[in-house]
């Protein structure tokens, strides 16, 4: 999920689609995204990542973002690739407008894993 905050500084959430590059956390947002206007206007956002199955673990990143318009492409493609597989990959960002690299810095990151707190399994 990724935060940014609108113009009245209310927070809005979407679900997003990650990579880790480097020492970043990195998201493509297409331009005509509201986010997009979003984070033009207030570079603060907040990436959280969980799991849905145990142990639980997760990663929430509270950073002001980097805006990139290099290798828009390349990430869009790393990223889908991560939950759409190769082809269906290659098909996805061929039919997307322009976009931008959304880079949170990992420095940046809290994790948690609840593995400490759960019952044990039978």
């Amino acid at each position: 999920m990724l935060l940014t905050y609108r113009a009245d500084g209310s927070a809005d959430v979407s679900p997003v689609w990650f990579r880790v590059a480097g020492e970043a956390f990195e998201v493509v947002v297409a331009k005509s995204d509201r986010k997009y206007g979003h984070l033009q206007r207030d570079r603060r956002a907040v990436l959280m990542v969980f799991e849905a199955v145990p142990p639980f673990r997760g990663v929430k990143i509270r950073a002001e973002v980097e805006l990139d318009d290099a290798g828009v492409e390349e990430a869009r493609l790393a990223i889908s690739a991560r939950y759409l597989g190769g082809e269906m990959s290659e098909d996805f960002v061929a039919a997307r407008g322009p976009g931008i690299v959304v880079r949170l810095p990992a420095p940046a990151a809290s994790v948690w894993d609840l593995a400490g707190i759960l019952p044990a399994t039978r």
